[in-house]
C-alpha cells in the first residue's frame, strides 16, 4: 500500500552563517530513508552542494536546483530564518526517476501558504514559520490515486523576505507502489510555471498582507492544502521536541579571524570579514558583517532585511 506520509526535513541550523536552508532527508511512515553524507547507500536526494536560493524564473535551474538534472544512486520507496514564506511540493511521472532531467510535467500534492495573524506580512501565519516549529519536519501525504512508478518529488519554499524572491528547492527520486491509480493528473513544466511577477514571488512581507496567493498551480484535488498557523500534523512532525533541530551536513565559511587582542571585527570594517553574494548583510537588529564580496553591494532598501546582490 502507499504510504501515508512522506517526511521532509530541511537543515537549519546553518542559519548562523546565511539563513538559507535545504530540504535534506526523506522519511517514510516514520523510518529515515537518507542519512547524511552524501555517500550513503540509500541516498535518494538531489540535494545541492550549496544552499544558494534561485532568484531566476526563466532558469532551468528551478527545476531541481542547480545542478539537480543530474540523476543520484538511489530511488527511496513510497510503498502504499526570517525567511518567511509557503512551503510546497510537486510530484512528476517519469520513466526513470534515476535518469530523470526535471523536464517532464510537475503537479501540485502540498502546500501551506500564508493566513492573516498581525498588523504586518512578517508576523502573519506562514508555511515556513510551521515548519520551523515542527523542526524544519513537512509531512506530504502521498495521493492515493496516482498511478504506480516512478517520480520525482520536488520540495519547495519561497523565502520573500527579499526581492527577487529567494526560491529553494530539492528533488526527490522515489518509487511509489502498491496504488490502484491509473491517471497522472496535469502538470507544469519548470521553467515556465512561475514568472517573477507573480504575485506570489512580489509580495511585500514587511508591509500589511490583505491576501497571498501561492506560486503554481492549485493544488490536484486528492492532495493536501494545509492551512498557515495550524501547527504540527499527527505524522512524523510530532517526534519534534521544542527547541529541537534537525542535524545538519553543510560546509560553511569559517568565520572570519578577530583582530589582535581577541575582540571580534565591528560592523565589518573593510577587509576583516566578506559577505557572499545572497546572503545577509545588514537590517533590523542585525550585527554581522556588512562588507559585501566583489561584484556585489548591500542592498538597502528593506530596512528588515538587507543582502548582497
Amino acid at each position: 500500500m502507499k504510504s501515508a506520509f512522506l517526511t521532509l526535513v530541511a537543515a537549519f541550523a546553518a542559519q548562523q552563517v546565511s539563513g538559507h536552508a535545504l530540504f535534506q532527508q526523506l522519511w517514510v511512515d516514520g523510518e529515515d530513508y537518507i542519512s547524511l553524507p552524501f555517500v550513503h547507500a540509500s541516498q535518494c536526494a538531489r540535494v545541492p552542494m550549496s544552499n544558494t536560493p534561485v532568484t531566476n524564473t526563466g532558469s532551468p535551474d528551478i527545476r531541481c536546483n542547480a545542478g539537480g538534472s543530474k540523476g543520484v544512486g538511489a530511488k527511496c520507496p513510497a510503498i502504499g530564518g526570517a525567511h518567511y514564506g509557503p512551503v510546497i511540493v510537486y510530484l512528476s511521472k517519469v520513466a526513470d526517476a534515476q535518469t530523470a532531467d526535471g523536464s517532464a510535467d510537475f503537479f501540485k500534492i502540498f502546500q501551506n501558504g500564508w493566513t492573516s495573524a498581525g498588523a504586518v506580512g512578517d508576523n502573519d501565519n506562514w508555511g515556513v514559520k510551521d515548519m520551523n516549529a515542527c523542526c524544519g519536519k513537512v509531512d506530504v501525504p502521498i495521493p492515493a490515486d496516482i498511478p504506480d512508478g516512478d517520480y520525482l518529488l520536488r520540495a519547495e519554499v519561497v523565502a520573500l523576505h527579499a526581492m527577487p524572491a529567494q526560491l529553494y528547492m530539492t528533488c526527490y527520486q522515489i518509487t511509489v507502489s502498491g496504488g490502484s491509480g491509473t491517471a497522472v493528473p496535469a502538470g507544469v513544466k519548470f521553467p515556465g510555471a512561475y514568472s517573477a511577477a507573480d504575485p506570489g514571488l512580489t509580495a511585500n512581507i514587511h508591509g500589511a498582507i490583505s491576501a497571498y496567493v501561492v506560486p503554481g498551480p492549485a493544488v490536484i484535488p486528492s492532495g493536501l492544502e494545509v492551512t498557515a498557523g495550524s501547527g504540527c500534523s499527527a505524522g512524523c512532525q510530532k517526534t519534534c521536541v521544542a527547541g529541537d533541530k534537525p542535524s545538519v551536513h553543510l560546509e560553511v565559511a569559517a568565520p572570519p579571524a578577530s583582530p589582535a587582542g581577541g575582540a571580534p571585527a565591528a560592523g565589518g570594517a573593510a577587509g576583516s570579514c566578506e559577505v557572499a553574494k545572497y546572503q545577509q548583510c545588514g537590517g533590523q537588529g542585525y550585527t554581522g558583517c556588512t562588507n559585501c564580496a566583489s561584484g556585489s553591494s548591500c542592498d538597502t532598501t528593506n530596512q528588515y532585511y538587507q543582502q548582497c546582490v
